[in-house]
């Protein structure tokens, strides 16, 4: 695979890339490169954590990435969620990584990095304290959005070491990229800020899209802040599609979803069509009875966005075959957490944890 066909799989992971350039320049210079993304253990996963982490990571896979995945349990601990249990957040990130094992992540190429590990390192927290003495309160605060808060929260203290563990982990791993979705650029771009001034790299960012929840996006303003604020939320129940939710679950939370007929952007079942029917399944089948126009069968996302926009599709069509999908999806999650004894007994712990901000 030449420079270009890698160049052009990572496209398709990044919503913006930080910079093109020198992602290309990159990749001119080393067939294996060290990408990073990171996660916070905090409750039952949903369709976004679940199949489009594991679409991405494949992706970067295949583009050449050795792809090292942060277990963050710290950094949830530090951000209070689970009600900061570290014992039950660490369950949880073992039910997450049960998870991808279902979805058909290449877990063999996956380096899973616990950082309770890192933190008994103290090369690590030299690296964290550089951060931290290299910025100011104010700047750090201003990545606060990278945990799910806003400037102005009153943060814990906690909180504000959050954004430069993050920063530190990615030069701690060696990461040439920062893969991470947008709510998490300001600390990617903090990492391209500082890394110069402390002679370590600027690491290229490749941020995937924000996969929206299921209920009406609020009237906010700002791209990044939309999207933020617009993503599935395990904390609303009613916006998530979660891994192991029946297909009856399912079936109810998409026939309530909000899909304004002929509107693509910010319609939710648009959006899962393209970045989750269509990557698994390259084509889309909508099965109607004849009286309301028979059969239609989409090539491609482009030509569904065609047929919606035009008024051929009703959204009710639209929504059961996003449910019949989705549910084809998930299935052999949902097998995997009944058959398997650990990872069954994992979901229903994590179920039991309360699950906080």
């Amino acid at each position: 695979m030449n420079v270009e066909e890698r160049l052009n799989i990572i496209k398709q992971v990044g919503e913006e890339i930080v910079t093109e350039e020198e992602l290309k320049s990159l990749l001119l210079s080393k067939k294996r490169f060290v990408a990073y993304d990171g996660f916070e253990p905090s409750g039952i996963v949903h369709i976004a954590q679940g199949v489009m982490r594991t679409i991405n990571i494949n992706k970067m896979i295949k583009a050449g990435a050795n792809f090292k995945m942060l277990v963050a349990d710290w950094h949830a601990w530090a951000n209070h969620k689970l009600g900061g249990n570290l014992e039950n957040i660490q369950k949880t990130g073992e039910y997450l990584i049960e998870v991808w094992k279902a979805c058909g992540m290449d877990i063999s190429k996956v380096d899973f990095v616990w950082a309770n590990e890192l933190v008994k390192d103290e090369e690590y927290w030299k690296t964290v304290m550089k951060v931290a003495v290299n910025n100011t309160l104010k700047r750090i605060v201003r990545c606060s959005q990278i945990m799910g808060r806003s400037e102005n929260e009153t943060l814990k203290a906690s909180q504000i070491l959050y954004p430069c563990m993050q920063a530190a982990d990615i030069f701690y791993l060696k990461a040439d990229v920062c893969q991470l979705g947008m709510d998490q650029r300001k600390v990617n771009v903090l990492a391209r800020e500082i890394g110069p001034k402390l002679r370590y790299w600027k690491p290229v960012i490749v941020s995937h899209h924000m996969l929206m929840g299921l209920i009406k996006p609020s009237e906010k303003t700002g791209a990044v802040e939309r999207a933020t604020e617009m993503k599935m939320s395990k904390s609303i129940p009613d916006s998530a599609i979660f891994m192991t939710d029946s297909e009856q679950q399912i079936n109810e939370k998409i026939n309530k979803a909000y899909c304004p007929e002929k509107i693509i952007e910010e319609n939710p079942l648009m959006e899962y069509s393209k970045y989750l029917i269509f990557e698994k399944f390259k084509t889309m089948k909508i099965e109607r009875k004849k009286e309301h126009g028979g059969d239609i069968i989409a090539k491609d996302y482009n030509e569904l966005e065609e047929i919606y926009k035009k008024g051929l599709l009703h959204p009710v069509d639209l929504k059961n075959s996003v449910s019949f999908y989705i549910n084809k999806t998930i299935e052999p999650v949902r097998k995997h957490f009944k058959i398997n004894k650990k990872a069954s007994k994992l979901l229903e712990e994590v179920k039991s944890f309360k699950i906080t901000r």
